[in-house]
């Protein structure tokens, strides 16, 4: 039997798992969850797709584009590569815009589909069940095992139990932490701090040890509370979700009354398929009960599901009785429809989504900026032209070296770069100067707006916009 070490009191009344969290007992202190290793074609499916998961996120840090890794967030140097693409805190805008699509794409998603996200492709639950929990089975076995290990005095299969079970977990955890930090600050540096010894890499280590010990923390021990004390998500069903959105969820047309039918208090009693045997309660991985309608704590996973079929096979009866629908699927019988909000959302999402690539695919490749030089004033020339001093910076946000030329094309005028051809490296900055000459007929006061091209070769790369400061008229 899985399930939790709480027992039933009197505040278990029909409506008391909205009040309180199941793996917390009256006291308020934490009730260590047992789950029953699930089973079944659902369990069998996330399986699968959490293994491709697995590898596309411990693979990561080692696949590259063009020698340029597929994903590097360095936060500390600002230095981010997403697909091969170099991005600068000059890009914010772009991941504003990618921030908000996501936003918008997890609103729309709950609404139509709930915490599917949660149950399939969430790293927390991807960890705990795939990961630790199938380790915790093949080392301690199943509830009643980790029950009856748990309450034993310390001997030497308990001790290497336990050891063995906390020194995989340590070392997983290392490996997902240095996985992330890999992701941080790029495999080669990775693989320098771990080779090198540790008095050259003093910060590195710390937070290698920092992110390992965070993990190990979290699949040893938080575990559940992840999802129910800290993830917002959970909490953000009761605005998002509604009557047509599709959950895992029971049956209570078809289920109720409760009862098995060989009992003799239930053969007047006119009963639904539900048997009562709790093991849907007895396969969840946060305590709870599914019959009780959609919870906080259901992260859909589906291990209910599989129990229930299978409970079903076995009393002849159709499968189905917990599963994906809605709540107006199961109450009238409506299959999934699209509603205002369904189709405003996604509009919006469709729309973000275009904009986020056109974004993308148009970006340039430099970053200019064109000032006046500070404190100087306009130089006459003679012959009623006028001229000033620019500094010139660029960010090359590539990794090849770019050369620039530059050219005023509005008003017509001069433009002199001061020194040789700027030549900018590789996911590098440089500053120039330059000189831009108008004729007096070209002003329209002491601010003239200009529009300087930005060239590589004949390739046109951006436009800069400034100004030029002349005499009063």
């Amino acid at each position: 039997m899985g399930g939790t070490d709480r027992k039933l009191t009197n505040i278990d009344a029909p409506s008391a798992h909205r009040d309180r969290l199941s793996s917390v007992d009256d006291d308020g202190k934490r009730v260590w969850v047992y789950p029953r290793k699930p089973k079944g074609r659902f369990y069998k499916w996330r399986s699968w797709f959490s293994y491709l998961l697995l590898a596309l996120m411990f693979a990561g840090p080692f696949l590259t584009i063009n020698g340029r890794p597929l994903l590097l967030l360095n936060i500390m140097e600002r230095k981010f590569i997403i697909f091969g693409l170099a991005f600068w805190p000059q890009d914010s805008y772009i991941f504003v815009l990618a921030t908000l699509t996501f936003i918008v794409g997890i609103i729309l998603f709950t609404v139509i589909f709930g915490r599917l996200f949660c149950g399939w492709a969430c790293p927390q639950t991807i960890f705990m069940e795939m990961v630790f929990r199938k380790i915790e089975y093949f080392i301690e076995g199943g509830p009643k095992k980790q029950r009856e290990l748990k309450a034993q005095a310390w001997n030497l299969e308990k001790i290497i139990k336990r050891v063995s079970k906390h020194g995989i977990f340590w070392g997983i955890s290392f490996i997902i932490g240095n996985t992330l930090l890999a992701y941080i600050i790029g495999i080669d540096e990775l693989f320098e701090i771990i080779t090198a010894p540790v008095v050259e890499h003093k910060t590195g280590f710390a937070v290698m040890v920092l992110f390992t010990s965070v993990f190990y923390f979290i699949y040893a021990s938080f575990r559940e509370q992840v999802c129910t004390l800290v993830c917002p998500y959970g909490r953000f069903q009761s605005v998002l979700l509604d009557d047509n959105s599709i959950v895992v969820a029971y049956d209570f047309v078809r289920g109720e009354e409760r009862g098995l039918p060989t009992k003799a208090e239930n053969k007047n009693k006119d009963l639904g398929d539900c048997i009562d045997c709790h093991q849907c309660v007895d396969v969840c991985p946060t305590g709870i009960d599914i019959r009780n309608g959609t919870q906080l704590e259901c992260v859909n996973c589906t291990a209910c599901i599989d129990a229930c079929d299978d409970v079903m096979d076995k009393v002849k009866k159709p499968r189905g009785l917990i599963r994906y629908d809605s709540f107006n699927g199961i109450s009238k019988g409506e299959k999934l429809g699209f509603n205002f909000r369904n189709v405003g959302y996604s509009v919006i999402l469709l729309l973000l989504i275009g904009f986020f690539f056109f974004l993308l695919f148009t970006r340039s490749d430099v970053q200019t900026t064109i000032l006046r030089s500070y404190g100087t004033m306009y130089q006459e020339l003679g012959d009623n032209r006028y001229s000033n001093l620019y500094t010139v910076r660029v960010l090359n946000k590539t990794f090849d070296p770019i050369p620039l030329r530059f050219e005023l094309l509005e008003p017509e005028g001069r433009l002199t770069s001061v020194g040789d051809q700027m030549i900018i490296e590789g996911q590098d900055k440089a500053e120039g100067a330059m000189f831009i000459e108008l004729d007096q007929a070209q002003l329209t006061g002491t601010e003239t707006k200009l529009t300087i091209g930005v060239y590589t070769e004949d390739r046109l790369l951006e436009t800069v916009k400034t100004s030029f400061m002349g005499p009063r008229n």
